[in-house]
């Protein structure tokens, strides 16, 4: 019997390493767009970031979304990111 290996993502937000499942993708399109990845197969640069609002206060805070994705974010995305996020958590 053989163990499955999981693969693990760093959170842009809190830099832990956690497995992928539990993290929530986000893209740049090749079109400069960016956008939740809700399949995590969708062609793009992408960033992992943990399904909670304190990891996307530090990823704003220390501007690792920016980073990852190499291109500047507008505050109107991250706000959509937080509204999504509180969709997620009240699942």
């Amino acid at each position: 019997m053989t163990n499955k290996k999981i693969p693990m993502r760093q959170c842009v937000g809190c830099r832990e390493m956690k497995p992928k499942r539990k993290l929530i993708r986000v893209i740049r399109t090749s079109e400069d767009e960016i956008l939740i990845d809700a399949t995590g197969k969708k062609n793009g640069r992408g960033a992992y970031i943990c399904p909670n609002r304190e990891c996307l206060e530090k990823a704003v805070k220390n501007k690792g979304l920016e980073r990852s994705l190499k291109i500047s974010v507008p505050q109107e995305i991250y706000e959509d990111f937080e509204r999504e996020m509180g969709n997620l958590e009240t699942r």
